[in-house]
């Protein structure tokens, strides 16, 4: 719908308008619903009623409320259904969605981009209100949902991947190398992608770069990728000293960097170089587990499985991804066993043939935490890792909770998915309202 409304427009010659979403007197009440807080691994036990004003919750109650007569009210009658926080996605490439790394290296941007509307609309659809973008030209895809132009989730992001050559972002052919001086960027560094930077001082310069941009933390290779041409699973990438210093630019805007990284080497190298969070680390070590515990880390960890929602590699990258695959499982179990902050993500990358399987990888926790336990993973755990961006997050109050103050991004869903995750997997039947920033989005209840 986006995409064609988009192309409609360009052939028209129609200057889009940005038509802000919310009046200020805007309000929506939902009566008799069983809440479910995304702080807790429980529902209510008694049926709520919950007020929206603008942009946040500003009332909860057992008691009917009385809104004030001067506002603009939708009033919603839940049926005793589920109230829940809109849905997280720790770790998207909203912007990486042609079904191949070919085809997304040679396409033109501006193509990418419309179809990268279609699937941030399509991620809002499946009730993933906020997501955590850690690689990729989202800055303007951003602009574009908080500006209207365009439906869509919440994006925080990292913007550019930062990568040594040869890293997990290197995605140059090899007539690009050897890299002259002075010569002009390669293709995914214009498309802002990635970023090559080797040694302290490029790692500085890029790492300010993304702040500059727009970024809300950092994103560094430190280890080898399933995906990318040239570097094994098992290498590590960067000196301590190279990822000190995206720290520190980090740490002087405020907020934080992540690093890709499977190997134990590579992320205790990244947790002692001050990294804050770890994406993936499917095949660490025990005594990796316990440096993270004990240094506050955050695991953004993935629930890859050999399965149909595991869009199969092939040749090399088959085979790294198989290896990853096989440990997932010994993955969660250590992150339960050392209490280490777990956070969901799905990583669908090349997503316009695979993006459905979004919620079927939130299913799938199923086989290590309960459905409760999943349900707050996604919501509230991990909307206190978007609020780890500090200053740089950009909203008057968290995501992922539904509490007075709290940004109003809820779902209806039509039935208890603390008792059955398995709702979520048809959000098209479960998600019966749909509700980001106080607008509603969908509303099947009519």
């Amino acid at each position: 719908m986006v995409v064609g409304f988009l192309r409609a427009a360009l052939v028209l010659g129609v200057c889009l308008i940005a038509v802000p979403l919310l009046a200020q007197d805007r309000a929506i009440l939902v009566n008799d619903v069983f809440l479910f807080d995304g702080k807790s691994a429980q529902r209510g036990a008694a049926p709520v009623n919950v007020l929206i004003v603008d942009r946040q919750i500003a009332a909860i109650s057992g008691d009917a409320i009385e809104p004030d007569p001067g506002l603009d009210l939708t009033v919603i009658d839940g049926g005793q259904r589920t109230l829940m926080p809109g849905l997280i996605d720790a770790h998207v490439h909203l912007t990486l969605t042609l079904p191949t790394m070919l085809q997304a290296l040679t396409a033109d941007t501006s193509f990418i981009h419309i179809l990268s509307a279609g699937v941030a609309e399509a991620t809002l659809l499946r009730g993933f209100t906020t997501v955590r973008d850690v690689g990729g030209p989202s800055f303007g895809l951003r602009r574009a949902i908080e500006g209207g132009y365009v439906p869509g989730p919440r994006i925080l992001s990292a913007g550019a991947m930062i990568s040594q050559t040869s890293g997990h972002g290197d995605f140059r052919t090899r007539h690009d190398i050897p890299r002259e001086d002075g010569a002009p960027l390669s293709a995914s560094e214009r498309a802002g992608v990635a970023a090559i930077a080797d040694g302290v001082d490029e790692v500085l310069r890029r790492s300010r770069e993304q702040l500059m941009l727009g970024a809300n933390f950092l994103k560094l290779m430190a280890g080898g990728g399933v995906s990318s041409m040239y570097d094994p699973l098992d290498v590590t990438q960067y000196t301590p000293e190279e990822l000190r210093a995206a720290v520190a630019a980090a740490r002087n805007w405020g907020t934080y960097v992540t690093v890709h990284a499977y190997t134990s080497d590579a992320v205790r190298m990244a947790v002692e170089s001050g990294v804050r969070v770890i994406e993936h680390g499917q095949l660490i070590d025990e005594e990796t587990a316990r440096l993270m515990a004990k240094q506050g880390v955050w695991w953004s960890l993935q629930p890859f499985l050999d399965n149909e929602l595991s869009n199969p590699q092939a040749g090399e990258s088959r085979i790294k991804q198989l290896q990853v695959a096989a440990g997932t499982d010994r993955a969660y179990r250590l992150a339960k066993k050392h209490g280490i902050k777990v956070a969901f993500g799905t990583d669908i990358l090349f997503s316009g043939g695979t993006g459905p399987a979004q919620n079927g990888h939130l299913a799938n926790l199923a086989q290590w935490f309960s459905p409760g336990e999943v349900l707050r993973m996604a919501t509230g755990q991990n909307g206190e890792l978007m609020a780890l961006s500090g200053p740089r997050y950009p909203y008057p109050g968290p995501v992922g909770v539904i509490q007075p103050g709290a940004m109003a991004d809820v779902l209806l869903v039509d039935g208890d998915p603390t008792a059955d995750l398995g709702l979520l997997r048809d959000p098209n039947s479960s998600l019966l309202l749909i509700v980001k920033d106080g607008q509603i989005v969908t509303n099947r209840l009519n």
